[in-house]
This record gives structure tokens, C-alpha cells and sequence, in this order.
């Protein structure tokens, strides 16, 4: 299993991007399944992304072009591109990592907070 460390979340206002990063400390990163969640207070952990071993990407219902998933196996690295920002994209974001189909590595989060 890895160990992931998000990095890059900040207060922003709408419209606005930024890129969030994930680093992985372990082995096998390359050999995993990885996503972005995001979890807001009184809500269900929600899929922001996916990014399987085999490059298949899917992207939550929300997300409508505006984000990019990319992986760095050389440098275990994820990322997430965030671009127009929306306030109701406040929350906190996960960094997650599967070897099958169940995510059971997780990150702590960063958060993103979106407000004008």
C-alpha cells in the first residue's frame, strides 16, 4: 500500500483554478487505481475523478469539463487541474488509491474553498 499526501487546496474565488497534487510514498503506485474524491460537512463522499491503471477516466456528473485528472507514475504523482471554480465546489479533497476496485487508501485532504 502507499501512503498519500495531499498539497495545493486555498481559498479562491469563483472562476478561478487551481491545481491540486497528491504524492505517494510507497510501492506499486503505478500499478493502482487513482481518484479524487471530495467530502463537504453533512453530505456523501463524492467522486471527483478517476484514473484506473489503464488510463480510463471518468469524471463525476458535476465536474462538466472543468477538471483534469493526470497521473506521474515516474514521480508518484496525481493531480487535479480545477478550473472555474464554483462555490459549491468548497470542500474538502481526497486523494485516494486502489489496488482493485474498493478505494481503501486515502489520503488526510486539502481544502478547497471557493467564496467571492
Amino acid at each position: 500500500q502507499v501512503q498519500l499526501v495531499e498539497s495545493g487546496g486555498g481559498l479562491v474565488q469563483p472562476g478561478e483554478s487551481l491545481r491540486l497534487s497528491c504524492v505517494a510514498s510507497g510501492s506499486n503506485f503505478r500499478t493502482y487505481h487513482v481518484s479524487w474524491y471530495r467530502q463537504t460537512p453533512g453530505k456523501q463522499r463524492e467522486l471527483v475523478a478517476q484514473l484506473t491503471k489503464g488510463n480510463a477516466i471518468t469524471y463525476g456528473d458535476f465536474v462538466n469539463g472543468r477538471f483534469t485528472i493526470s497521473r506521474d507514475n515516474a514521480k508518484n504523482m496525481v493531480y487535479l487541474q480545477m478550473n472555474s471554480l464554483k462555490p459549491e465546489d468548497t470542500a474538502v479533497y481526497i486523494c485516494a488509491a486502489a489496488r482493485t476496485t474498493m478505494y481503501d487508501m486515502w489520503g488526510q485532504g486539502t481544502q478547497v474553498t471557493v467564496s467571492s
